[in-house]
């Protein structure tokens, strides 16, 4: 007889898994529920046991070290999985696919850059009819509506990393609490499940060095009244912070019966972070 793993987290609406046997997930909860799979950080590598899912979330560093070659192992590979959505976003390590990495771009004067030709294939192999043909949705500042079993979720993506001061390996980034005030401003307030590149501060960002590394423009924007709609956070970059939280949300000022849960999805020696929430 199969035994079900303990969720990590388990309410009426809403059940987190991050430790289970992968060759025996635990089952589907029902037609009334979406179960959506979170990885992040897989960095080229495609030998992960991935679960089956309604939705597989992969919150960016979709390449080892930016290169197209090195894109085009993972789509290959995430094109296999047999989720019948895909929602991906690019994180600091996918210089191919962020225009301030081409020729004409801002770091070319120091010698580092990718050719514009490869800029361009990396753009247009994320958006192209095969790479859509095959469930995948790429998401990059923008929101996407998907519906499954008669339930609609929209989704929003953001690549961002922050850098103070930018340093040299790093696509999608932005420096200072200005500038992340306003680019996580365009978040909108529709968005029920949200993947950035990096955490919010305090939430699963705890470096090896014991450190806060998440963003804390980000953790205000997720504590707005405006976002009291998400239920779902995923995002990696911090590899050795990976695991779950969860947060009840407010709103109206009140607490309602919704949580949020965040998620670190960061993979390499941890198994993918299974998300059940009621539609």
């Amino acid at each position: 007889m199969t035994s079900i793993p303990d969720p990590f987290f388990s309410s009426d609406n809403t059940r987190i898994y991050t430790s289970y046997d992968t060759q025996e997930p635990p089952p589907h909860p029902g037609d009334a529920w979406t179960r959506f799979v979170c990885i992040s950080d897989t960095h080229s590598r495609t030998n992960y046991e991935v679960p089956y899912g309604d939705v597989l979330l992969h919150s960016g560093d979709l390449s080892s070290w930016g290169h197209l070659p090195q894109l085009k192992k993972t789509v290959k590979w995430t094109k296999t999985l047999p989720h019948p959505v895909k929602v991906l976003i690019a994180g600091n390590h996918d210089l191919c696919l962020d225009d301030d990495w081409s020729e004409d771009g801002p770091f070319s004067a120091a010698g580092e850059c990718i050719p514009n030709a490869n800029i361009i294939a990396a753009q247009e192999l994320m958006r192209c009819d095969a790479t859509r043909d095959a469930g995948i949705h790429y998401l990059e500042y923008e929101s996407l509506r998907i519906t499954l079993g008669g339930r609609s979720w929209e989704v929003y993506g953001s690549p961002l990393e922050q850098a103070a001061p930018r340093y040299a390996l790093g696509a999608f980034q932005y420096v200072g609490a200005q500038d992340g005030d306003a680019i996580y401003a365009e978040i909108p307030p529709s968005t029920e499940i949200l993947l950035t590149h990096t955490p919010g501060w305090g939430i699963c960002d705890v470096s090896k060095r014991g450190n806060h590394a998440g963003c804390r423009s980000l953790k205000n924007r997720l504590e707005s009244p405006e976002l009291s709609k998400c239920r779902l956070h995923v995002f990696g970059h911090i590899h050795e912070a990976q695991g779950a939280a969860v947060h009840p949300v407010s709103a109206d000022g009140e607490l309602s019966q919704m949580v949020r849960v965040s998620v670190n999805a960061a993979l390499h020696d941890y198994p993918a972070t299974i998300v059940d929430l009621l539609n």
